[in-house]
């Protein structure tokens, strides 16, 4: 670990930088995550699919992905995961606000 400290930051590294890198490596392991929980669940089902908690593994990695890029001030990063963190959110959104309207229906088909 010390010959990659040393190999990556020759003359050492300060606390905030530490702490950056922390919070890269942590939005990478949970963008990284969104894939093998997808794997799994599709494995499990013996078909593609790409279950809820695929979203939000991708909104919070997108999120903290972005804390770091715009920590770096990397304006190709922090578009990247913007234009992803809308997409996420939407897709969020629209998966709540399907089930919700399904939630409804079954409601309503009780009441009749």
């Amino acid at each position: 670990m010390e010959f990659m400290l040393s190999w990556f930051f020759p003359n050492g590294i300060e606390t905030n930088e530490a702490i950056l890198l922390l919070i890269g490596f942590l939005g990478q392991g949970l963008f990284s995550a969104r894939f093998l929980i997808q794997w799994v669940v599709s494995e499990k089902k013996k078909e593609s699919v790409i279950p809820l908690p695929f979203w939000y593994f991708s909104l919070l990695g997108g999120i903290t992905l972005f804390i770091y890029a715009f920590s770096k001030k990397d304006p190709v990063i922090m578009l990247g995961q913007a234009t992803g963190i809308l997409i996420y959110t939407r897709n969020l959104y629209l998966i709540h606000g399907k089930r919700k309207q399904d939630e409804i229906d079954r409601l309503n088909k009780v009441v009749k």
